[in-house]
């Protein structure tokens, strides 16, 4: 395997003269980094300097082949450390928070200054040091950033109140580096090490030493700083060899309001499930949170106004499947891309990587992770989930969501864990909205799916119409697709795509299809889908699966075997919007489709071009005024400095998107998601109500708490927003 290597990079190290900090700058430079090595020169208490402990380190390196400087300021000067990398070496690519001093006491002996000198040197001093090279990262666009927290901070330690405290804001702070800098390529990550050091030299036993080397926590470190590493916002605990990510868990929770009542003795009845961690869940973000908060109330609320099914149907509402296991070899994912459709036709030579596993880039599709989540949710039909009794001839596939956080290995063994996040009443039956999160054998999340399954005739439960955490459809643009491809499936289409794991007779059986209302077999609409993400792959990511980030679509009707499926493709930036129709009688078999990709590789032209609204909408006419306004104000770019992305929807569900990009100059202001970096903030809100708040009838903040404006990403910004709709959109609506 290859070396990884920092040639050209150029890193600080703070407390670099000992320790750990001197492992980090050692490691570092031996791998071709060029290295500050910064060190105060004090004792553990904080008292005392020299600059012998920096030289030292400095002469090591330097007599070893590599590059370094010394440094010998306070990490509360910041500026200066920054400035001694970029006057030696002109730049600034790793920074690495790890000086700190210890003023151990009890809580009740602490004084001001030992509280004091401890925030001084660990929280201020990242900080000054960081934020003196932020604006150098985002420029070059690239950055790696440790902060040095502690098991004391995650945990608690006796007599280290003002340590541990300290040690715990970093992870804090870490948290949200890691948000804003995640655009510029600006990853920050917490290390927990425990380790010998200046810190804690008489901490451990004179015979243990060798099991807490600082040598064995430079690697992990190391590794976090390097280009291959994509992860950001983690905090990892390190010691003797040995690494963990450790991560915030809570329990499922209760939502205990009912109605507008809501008493002390609500509480202390439903006590035992706020604190019951038999079933943890793991939020990563405060958007998390919310969404997890909201659908529970509007679950209650549901409830409340419809009548509760008495622990009927919708007690099955986040119901945990068994975590079921999955292995498969490179055979399964040929047979897969068999399944659905791929050929080494002369058009279409890319294939080749997914049908032979000699290829130099032999891959899986990215939809084949539909496989290993689709069995997790085994139970769901035979009878293994109570109160949920469901007749196989009369379950329908109504939509299908994946994403892609990692490439799906092409053998080994995968984990699926399913749970029931919704169920939903639609008049003629249910849909049930299972959630999967399918993982490798270490842990590592390689992809999400979102299956949405129709049950005819499943209904009177008193179950809501919408749900909020269902992945939303998206409208077709409304011009004449940029590109299409077909694909004539064979008469055993359906019967090779049932290998890769979906037995439903209903694709087999004429006796069991005539049951379900069919005159024939019918394919799997999730071999479709797979042959509308082999088409997209084709004409816009060069056959690269790595390159798919998302794929969503709902299943409309069904395609016999024989049949020609044509996907229509329409390029909105990264977002490929899609339909697939029968060519032989032009029946709409897969809709609301689109598929994100990290970037485009093509010759297809792209219409980019806003469309002038031709929909009943109401907002379309509000956003164009807006981008007329707009023109010749190139202030309000300079003023504003976000992108803002609209969710407009109609009965429950989202029917087009507006960006408004006040960020990249002049501004813009045009139908679909942004073609220029991510959404700073994003609102979701109806038509309806979109026009009131921007007319002044609607309250911005009274929408919010009423649920009707839902905001993710830097939510602050949406007040300059709601500024802007009022002064330029109100007079023309």
């Amino acid at each position: 395997m290859s070396e990884l290597r920092f040639d050209g990079r150029v890193a600080i190290v703070t407390g670099a003269g000992g320790g750990l900090g001197k492992e980090y700058a050692l490691l570092l430079a031996s791998r071709g980094a060029s290295v500050v090595v910064n060190d105060l020169g004090v004792d553990r208490k904080g008292t005392g300097s020299s600059k012998r402990l920096a030289d030292e380190v400095v002469e090591l390196i330097q007599s070893r082949g590599g590059k370094a400087v010394p440094n010998y300021d306070s990490v509360e000067q910041g500026e200066k450390i920054v400035h001694t990398a970029l006057d030696n070496y002109g730049r600034i690519d790793i920074v690495i928070n790890n000086a700190g001093i210890l003023r151990d006491r009890t809580f009740a002996r602490i004084s001001d200054e030992d509280w004091d000198i401890i925030f001084s040197v660990h929280v201020r001093g990242a900080f000054m040091v960081t934020r003196a090279a932020w604006p150098h990262m985002k420029k070059q666009k690239y950055g790696r950033v440790i902060v040095t927290s502690s098991t004391s901070g995650l945990y608690g330690n006796f007599g280290q109140t003002n340590y541990s405290s300290a040690k715990m804001a970093l992870v804090g702070m870490c948290n949200t580096l890691s948000l804003e800098g995640q655009k510029y390529n600006i990853l920050c990550n917490t290390i927990a090490p425990t380790a010998w050091s200046r810190l804690t030299a008489d901490l451990f036993p004179p015979e243990a030493e060798h099991l807490f080397k600082a040598y064995y926590i430079a690697p992990v470190v190391a590794y976090l700083c390097h280009d291959s590493c994509t992860d950001t916002g983690g905090v990892f605990e390190a010691v003797g060899g040995w690494a963990s990510k450790a991560q915030l868990y809570k329990s499922r929770g209760v939502f205990m309001k009912k109605g507008e009542k809501f008493t002390i003795e609500d509480v202390r009845d439903n006590w035992k499930e706020v604190c019951d961690l038999s079933r943890p869940v793991c939020h990563t973000s405060n958007a998390d949170t919310m969404a997890s908060i909201i659908a529970m109330s509007e679950r209650a609320s549901s409830d409340k106004d419809t009548g509760s099914d008495g622990g009927g149907v919708l007690s099955a509402i986040g119901y945990e499947f068994e975590t079921t296991s999955f292995s498969y070899t490179s055979r399964d994912v040929i047979l897969y891309a068999l399944g659905v459709g791929a050929t080494l036709s002369p058009d279409n030579q890319s294939e080749l990587k997914f049908l032979y596993e000699g290829h130099e880039d032999f891959s899986a599709l990215p939809s084949f992770g539909v496989i290993p989540a689709q069995q997790a949710m085994t139970g769901l039909v035979s009878g293994g989930v109570s109160n949920l009794n469901i007749d196989l001839s009369k379950v329908l596939h109504g939509e299908q969501y994946i994403e892609l956080l990692q490439p799906i290995p092409t053998s080994g063994t995968l984990y699926s864990k399913a749970t029931i996040v919704d169920i939903m009443d639609k008049g003629k039956g249910a849909v049930i909205l299972c959630d999967i999160v399918t993982s490798d054998e270490n842990d590592q999340i390689i992809c999400k799916n979102q299956f949405s399954t129709f049950v005819v005739g499943m209904t009177g439960f008193g179950g809501k119409k919408t749900s909020s955490v269902e992945k939303p459809l998206l409208p077709t643009p409304k011009r004449s697709p940029d590109s299409f491809m077909r694909t004539k499936t064979m008469d055993t289409q359906a019967a090779l795509y049932r290998l890769s794991g979906d037995l439903n007779p209903l694709h087999i059986d004429p006796q069991f299809a005539a049951m379900g209302g069919f005159s024939t077999p019918i394919l799997h609409g999730l071999c479709s889908y797979g042959i509308a993400v082999r088409h997209i792959l084709h004409k816009y990511a060069g056959g690269i699966s790595s390159k798919l980030k998302s794929i969503k679509a709902r299943f409309a009707k069904p395609v016999l075997p024989g049949q020609t499926i044509q996907t229509d493709m329409w390029r909105e930036g990264n977002r490929i919007h899609f339909t697939c129709k029968v060519v032989e009688n032009s029946a709409l078999v897969l809709t609301g489709g689109y598929v994100d990709l990290t970037e485009i590789t093509t010759d297809v032209p792209s219409s980019l071009t806003p469309q002038e609204p031709s929909d009943d909408l109401k907002s379309s006419a509000m956003f164009v005024a807006i981008s007329e306004q707009l023109k010749g104000r190139p202030e309000l770019v300079k003023k504003t400095q976000a992108i803002f992305l609209w969710n407009v929807t109609k009965n429950g569900k989202t029917v087009t998107q507006w960006t408004l990009d006040l960020k990249n100059p002049p501004g813009k202001v045009y139908r679909g998601p942004p073609k220029k970096g991510k959404a700073d903030c994003t609102l979701t809100m109806s038509d309806d109500d979109l026009i009131k708040m921007a007319t002044g009838e609607l309250d911005a903040q009274k929408a919010y708490f009423q649920r009707k404006l839902k905001l993710s990403g830097n939510m602050m910004l949406s007040q300059k927003l709601g500024a802007i709709l009022k002064s330029q959109g109100k007079s023309k609506i």
